[in-house]
């Protein structure tokens, strides 16, 4: 059920009036930005990747994260880390991922 638009749809999930076949995660990634990304502002080097996801599974959600972060210039080369989380925004029909970020840091 696509739930965007509608009024209160946190209340509606939680108390059982609206249904959907996803669980919200929140996906943290460890790697490298191999190709800048001028709409993410994203240089060369190591990374997190972050988002959160609407997917059927956690393992859904590490594939997705995997392949957005490769459609944007991110390779996974370390820990990918799940979490199950409050949503942010309501489901939609398909899995879907947003609230993407990166965050740069320096190996030692």
């Amino acid at each position: 059920m696509d739930l965007r638009g509608v009024k209160n749809w946190k209340l509606k999930l939680r108390y059982g009036r609206a249904k959907t076949q996803f669980r919200h995660f929140t996906i943290l990634a460890d790697g490298d930005v191999t190709a800048p990304n001028t709409d993410f502002e994203t240089r060369l080097g190591p990374a997190f990747f972050g988002m959160s996801a609407w997917a059927s599974d956690s393992d859904q959600a590490i594939d997705m994260a995997r392949a957005i972060g490769k459609h944007l210039g991110f390779t996974c080369t370390g820990n990918v880390y799940v979490y199950d989380t409050e949503p942010a925004e309501p489901p939609g029909d398909e899995p879907r991922g947003y609230n993407l970020n990166f965050t740069p840091y320096e190996r030692d």
